[in-house]
């Protein structure tokens, strides 16, 4: 107990220090931003008050606010693509977007095995590890097109759907068309 309390004046007094600190800044904000100093006084003081009363909160905050090792970097969200290839001399979904499968499928017939080949690594379109295999050029715009075709229509569940007039249905001609096959 002792040991504790001979810690806690130190640890107040550094705490009183750096309270009296922010209220210096936030004083001085007031000056010129009053908006902008009460609004970070409020949301100062719910961030404390929801610390002292949820530990797990405490934990989860200090944590986000310890700075980072830095031998430690940081893992990004998405990993980069690492290819050696170049890139694709065109975007299919562009070409399929603004002249359909047959354009998409006549630009593709003007490239090489090779550039093919970029676009499928580009788009990362050779799922089972095969298409930067192949030797047939148009084994590899198949690939490019069918995959193409499927990410492009991918959702449309979500898109909704074109109206298509529906189909009108005349009495008159129904009964007609029953009695002519009489």
């Amino acid at each position: 107990m002792t040991e504790q309390s001979d810690s806690r004046p130190d640890d107040n007094g550094l705490l009183n220090a750096q309270v009296r600190e922010a209220e210096e800044a936030l004083t001085k904000l007031g000056a010129s931003d009053p908006e902008l100093a009460a609004t970070l006084a409020r949301v100062l003081g719910v961030v404390a008050s929801e610390a002292a009363r949820t530990t797990r909160f405490a934990r989860a905050l200090a944590k986000a606010l310890t700075p980072s090792d830095p031998q430690i970097a940081p893992r990004p969200t998405e990993r980069p693509r690492r290819s050696r290839r170049a890139p694709g001399a065109i975007d299919p979904f562009a070409v399929f977007a603004e002249t359909g499968e047959t354009g998409l499928r006549s630009s593709l017939s003007e490239l090489g095995l090779e550039q093919l080949r970029d676009i499928v690594s580009e788009h990362g379109m050779d799922h089972d590890r095969l298409a930067l295999k192949w030797k047939d050029p148009q084994r590899v715009i198949d690939r490019i097109v069918e995959r193409v075709e499927s990410r492009t229509a991918k959702g449309a569940a979500f898109r909704g759907r074109p109206e298509q007039p529906a189909p009108q249905h005349d009495e008159a001609a129904g009964p007609a068309a029953e009695d002519s096959s009489t």
